[in-house]
């Protein structure tokens, strides 16, 4: 396929990807209206009587004429729809129009700078260049993909403060899959050998240990702690630890997902051990995206636990966390940290922009987080070359208890702000 590909013209291959992103925002639209908690028919691809539970409503739906195929075509489709202004709202179609034409453009933008080296090192030799392009290519391409559901779940949190599993979940299989065929899916950086991808180990070489017991030990644990994550988990406390538990377990195995869960389980750690025991690239690229699924949710969970320590409220939710563990496993971890520290940097310019637009200073932090990795991947070179692999060679194996100290000055500065906010404020 990527053979193919490349024998295209450059200026067939813009026509394509602004074919696929006109698609893909089609697609996007779709998935923002009904696969968020309250789905609503506004997707030109959606029965509008499926959701006329209320009277009024249903007559005013059954006063619109018959949707037309015009209306399925991206872009131009949302003009037609303008007439269902009265069931959705004014404008309501505009934002969607924005997102399909914003990705026709963005797409064969976004793969043109990427074959021509936006994500390699400054002043590569031109000759050096062609032979990474295949690999550049294949990299746009998870990317596009990354994009898409990044794109999804932004628009998803604004309008419900909700990230659904059911973009996660699939976005982190997709990514976890792909690393096993494709190990060069993860971003390029600089190591002792010289260009090469940012597995788990960058920028370092391997210990041996990791292929064996240890890393497969570690994998385990990764996936195991990521089914627990997205079970259905409640924990009471008003009538003591002993029914906290009792009702913890009831709860967990009695929601319908509960066997769904066990035997996604059971798959993955089967898929584990199989690329375990064959070795090579494919586990090291398993293992990468593993390690990028747990250190990547496990920065949001303990933010979000020490939140609720401290602030004694939810300072995050948990589709923060399945977000940014797909994020991890198809970028990896060093990626994943960084962007943690970044979003608040793009929350700023995106919090002033939705307040001119919607005069709504509260917005959730899922799109920060996805802003904050689009602009990590855009700059990857600075920042990772230039200053995060500098870093991690200083701290070499201090860096765990680094993380450590850090989450602990988290709590304390959190609770004293939680205790003079109290008095204060009341």
């Amino acid at each position: 396929m990527m053979a193919f590909w490349t024998t295209l013209a450059p200026a067939w291959q813009s026509v394509c990807l602004a074919i696929v992103g006109l698609l893909g925002g089609a697609l996007v639209n779709h998935a923002i209206t009904t696969w968020c908690w309250f789905s609503r028919p506004s997707s030109p691809w959606a029965r509008v009587s499926k959701w006329t539970f209320d009277p009024e409503h249903a007559a005013i739906a059954n006063s619109i004429p018959p949707r037309t195929w015009p209306m399925r075509l991206p872009v131009i489709g949302w003009w037609f729809m303008r007439r269902e202004a009265v069931l959705y709202g004014r404008g309501f179609w505009v934002r969607p129009m924005l997102i399909e034409l914003s990705l026709a453009v963005i797409f064969p933008w976004m793969h043109h700078e990427y074959v021509t080296g936006q994500l390699l090192p400054v002043g590569i030799n031109t000759a050096v260049l062609v032979g990474f392009r295949n690999w550049m290519g294949q990299l746009f391409f998870v990317h596009l993909v990354v994009v898409l559901l990044m794109t999804a779940a932004t628009f998803i949190d604004f309008d419900e403060r909700t990230i659904p599993d059911v973009i996660t979940i699939p976005g982190t299989l997709f990514a976890l899959i792909l690393s096993t065929n494709t190990p060069w899916m993860f971003l390029p950086g600089l190591d002792a050998a010289g260009l090469a991808p940012v597995m788990f180990y960058s920028p370092t070489p391997p210990a041996p240990s990791w292929m064996g017991s240890r890393g497969f030990m570690m994998a385990s644990l990764v996936w195991t702690m990521y089914c627990f994550g997205i079970a259905d988990r409640r924990w009471i406390m008003r009538r003591g630890i002993r029914r906290a538990v009792s009702y913890f377990v009831l709860g967990l195995t009695r929601h319908w997902t509960f066997k769904w869960l066990v035997a996604m389980w059971l798959v993955g750690w089967a898929f584990i051990a199989v690329v375990f025991r064959d070795g090579g690239l494919p586990w090291l690229g398993l293992l990468t995206s593993l390690l990028g699924l747990g250190i990547g949710g496990g920065v949001i969970w303990a933010v979000r636990l020490i939140g609720r320590i401290a602030l004694r409220k939810e300072a995050m939710g948990f589709g923060d966390v399945t977000l940014m563990a797909m994020l991890g496993a198809a970028l990896g971890w060093q990626a994943s940290i960084v962007a943690f520290f970044v979003s608040p940097l793009a929350a700023c310019f995106i919090v002033l922009i939705r307040f001119a637009i919607t005069r709504d200073a509260s917005t959730p932090y899922g799109p920060y987080l996805c802003a904050g990795t689009g602009i990590t991947v855009w700059f990857w070179d600075s920042i990772y070359n230039g200053n995060v692999r500098p870093t991690l060679l200083l701290a070499g194996g201090e860096l765990v208890w680094v993380s450590v100290a850090m989450g602990l000055a988290m709590l304390a500065m959190l609770w004293i702000w939680r205790l003079i906010r109290e008095q204060v404020f009341g």
